[in-house]
């Protein structure tokens, strides 16, 4: 069985861990805010030092690879492509909104066969992230960004029972009010459940190319300005216009 470094970033929640035979054998979080620039370097440094003083070789190092956080991505994903071609070894990503199943099937056996899966990550106001699953995991419908109203899944919901998850399902809670609706509340993407999934992935020889990999952003980032700034130029502008 491989040792695996884990890095996830995707969310404000920053974790690391690391896997033997399929064991989590270090984990760290920090749940406390987008605070990856700093803590993710520190969990993977305590992380490699942990197996090293245990003689634990490194097999593969696995990440998140969106949609999510701009940021938070190319952090994780940067550090995880440094450590991937310094120790010379492969690199897998994994999908985040599958990584966010992972505990829901771990832990919630009620959950009827027929159900379907909406896992959701913030996108800001009522936008989010989502993908449209069935329980064994297959996309009905592929990742998408939703703003999200009481008829945006109606087409699912008719169905059955269908299962809304992630940091984006909270705010949809007064939205969503179909009464095949259900909502799981503390799910959030971990470095410790991405095991199953890397695991698969390098059982079948899904790797990724550690110098041109990116992450899956979804979205173009855009920029914004301060609002200081955006009055100060507009105060010149308006000033300029006078003149």
């Amino acid at each position: 069985m491989a040792c695996i470094l884990h890095i996830e970033t995707s969310t404000k929640v920053c974790s690391v861990a690391v896997t033997e035979d399929a064991h989590v054998i270090f984990e760290q979080t920090d749940a406390e805010g987008p605070n990856h620039a700093v803590r993710c370097g520190v969990f993977v440094g305590e992380a490699l030092s942990f197996a090293e003083s245990h003689a634990i070789p490194l097999d593969a190092v696995a990440v998140s690879e969106g949609p999510g956080s701009y940021t938070g991505l190319r952090i994780g994903v940067s550090m995880a492509k440094g450590v991937a071609y310094g120790r010379q070894v492969p690199l897998v990503a994994v999908p985040t909104l599958e990584l966010l199943c992972v505990p829901v099937l771990l832990y919630h056996d009620e959950i009827p066969d027929e159900a379907l899966f909406v896992p959701m990550i913030d996108a800001r106001r009522m936008e989010v992230y989502a993908v449209v699953y069935d329980r064994a995991l297959h996309p009905l419908r592929p990742v998408q960004a939703d703003v999200v109203d009481n008829d945006t899944y109606r087409e699912w919901l008719d169905r059955g029972p269908v299962y809304f998850f992630g940091d984006g399902a909270e705010k949809c809670r007064k939205v969503i009010t179909h009464p095949n609706a259900r909502f799981i509340e503390g799910i959030a993407p971990l470095a410790k459940h991405m095991y199953p999934l890397a695991a698969r992935a390098l059982s079948k020889d899904q790797t990724v190319d550690t110098a041109y990999f990116e992450p899956f952003y979804l979205k173009d980032f855009v920029a914004t300005k301060p609002k200081d700034i955006l009055r100060a130029q507009t105060k010149k502008e308006s000033t300029s216009s006078n003149s």
